[in-house]
C-alpha cells in the first residue's frame, strides 16, 4: 500500500470542509469576493504552505470561485452538485487543482469525465451534509475501480476518526482520508467549547441522519448527534422550518457581523455563539465514539500517521489514546458553577440514563 501525501501535500490527511467559522448554508452561500480574499489572506498569515478551500455548489458561488482562482489556491474542493469540464479547465489555467466530493458512483463518473484531480468518496456514515446512501467500505472500491489507471487520487471520507480507519481506507484503494469530526475536537478548531466537549460523550449509536435542520434554506440530509433537543423534534413535519416563525435560540458573529440563529438553524456554534446551546445542531459522524480528547490538530495528524505506520508494519495495541466509556458524561459542562448545579445541568443537557 502506498503511504504518504497526495496532490503535493506532506501527508495523506485532509481536513474535511466545514466552511469559514464552521459554516452553515447561509454563510457558505455568501458568495462575496472580498470576504473570500480576506479569509485566504488570514490563512496565509498563519502558514506558508499550500492550502485549499471548499464550496457547496448548491448555491451561487461565482464570486467565491473567482476569488479562489485569482488567489491561486492549491486546490478547490466542490460538493453537492456538478462542476463541468469547462470549470475544471479554468481552474487548471490558474494552477488550482479540483477535488470533487461525491456520494455515489454515478457522481464520481461525472467528476471523472470533467477531468478533476481528486475524488472524495463520502460514505453515508459521514457527519454534516451527506449526499449518498452507500457505506464507505462499499463505495470506495467502486469509485477506485471507476477511476482505473487515470491520474485521479481517491480520498475516503466518513467515520474515519483514528489510524485504523486510515489503514482501512488505504486497503480499500484510497490514497488519502478526509477527516472532519476528529478535527472539530482540537485546540485550533473555531467551534464552541461546548460543541467540542459534547463530542466526547456520544457514540456511533447516538447519531442520526435527518433533514430537520435548515429546511427553510436548503432541505438536505445531515448526520448529527441525537441530543435531547433533537430527540424531542426529530419527528417534526416538513412545515416545521427554521423560518422567522421560530424563536431565536442564539446569536453568533460571522465576519464581524452579528447573526441571529432561529430554532432548527443548521449553523454550528462557533466560539462567539451565545444562547441556548443545548438547542443547537451538533454535526458528527458515526466515528464520534472514537473521539476521546481535545488535542492540537498536529497531534491528530501525528496519531494518524504514526498509528497507520505501526499497523502496516505489524499489529500494535499501543498507538491509540485511552478509549472513553459509553455514556460517560463526567466532564464539567460549564466552569464556575457548583458541583451539584453542574451535575443537574449535565443530566438535563446530555440526557444521562
Amino acid at each position: 500500500m502506498k503511504f504518504g501525501g497526495i496532490l503535493g501535500f506532506d501527508t495523506g490527511i485532509m481536513l474535511a470542509p466545514m466552511g469559514v467559522d464552521i459554516a452553515g448554508p447561509e454563510l457558505v452561500a455568501v458568495n462575496n469576493y472580498e470576504v473570500t480574499v480576506k479569509a485566504i489572506n488570514d490563512t496565509r498569515k498563519l502558514t506558508n504552505k499550500p492550502f485549499g478551500a471548499g464550496i457547496l455548489l448548491e448555491f451561487e458561488q461565482t464570486n467565491t470561485i473567482r476569488a479562489i482562482f485569482d488567489q491561486k489556491l492549491a486546490c478547490l474542493q466542490v460538493f453537492w452538485g456538478d462542476f463541468p469540464k469547462e470549470m475544471v479547465d479554468e481552474a487548471h489555467k490558474y494552477g488550482v487543482k479540483v477535488i470533487h466530493q461525491v456520494g455515489s458512483v454515478k457522481a464520481a463518473e461525472r467528476a471523472i469525465a470533467a477531468g478533476v484531480d481528486c475524488i472524495v468518496a463520502q460514505g453515508s456514515e459521514a457527519g454534516g451534509h451527506v449526499a449518498g446512501t452507500v457505506s464507505l467500505t462499499a463505495l470506495v472500491p467502486r469509485i477506485v475501480d471507476a477511476v482505473g489507471n487515470r491520474k485521479i487520487a481517491v480520498v475516503a471520507a466518513g467515520s474515519i476518526a483514528d489510524p485504523r480507519g486510515y489503514v482501512v481506507a488505504l486497503a480499500l484503494g484510497a490514497q488519502s482520508v478526509a477527516v472532519g469530526t476528529r478535527f472539530i475536537a482540537t485546540k485550533e478548531a473555531y467551534a464552541h467549547d461546548y460543541y467540542k466537549q459534547q463530542l466526547l460523550h456520544y457514540n456511533e449509536e447516538q447519531t442520526d441522519r435527518t433533514d430537520l435542520y435548515e429546511r427553510f434554506n436548503w432541505k438536505a440530509d445531515v448526520r448529527c448527534i441525537r441530543t435531547p433537543f433533537y430527540e424531542r423534534w426529530k419527528g417534526a413535519p416538513d412545515f416545521v422550518q427554521n423560518d422567522n416563525y421560530q424563536p431565536i435560540v442564539g446569536k453568533s458573529i460571522f465576519f464581524e457581523k452579528e447573526a441571529v440563529l432561529q430554532r432548527f438553524s443548521g449553523q454550528v456554534m462557533n466560539r462567539t455563539t451565545t444562547g441556548n446551546l443545548e438547542d443547537m445542531v451538533l454535526y458528527a459522524e458515526q466515528g464520534v465514539g472514537l473521539v476521546n480528547d481535545i488535542v492540537p490538530a498536529a497531534e491528530v495528524v501525528r496519531r494518524f500517521v504514526d498509528g497507520a505506520k505501526a499497523i502496516i508494519q505489524g499489529p500494535s495495541k499501543n498507538y491509540l489514546p485511552k478509549p472513553k466509556k459509553d455514556n460517560d458524561h463526567s466532564e464539567v459542562c460549564e466552569q464556575g458553577k457548583g458541583e451539584k448545579e453542574v451535575e443537574k445541568e449535565c443530566v438535563e443537557t446530555i440526557h444521562c440514563e
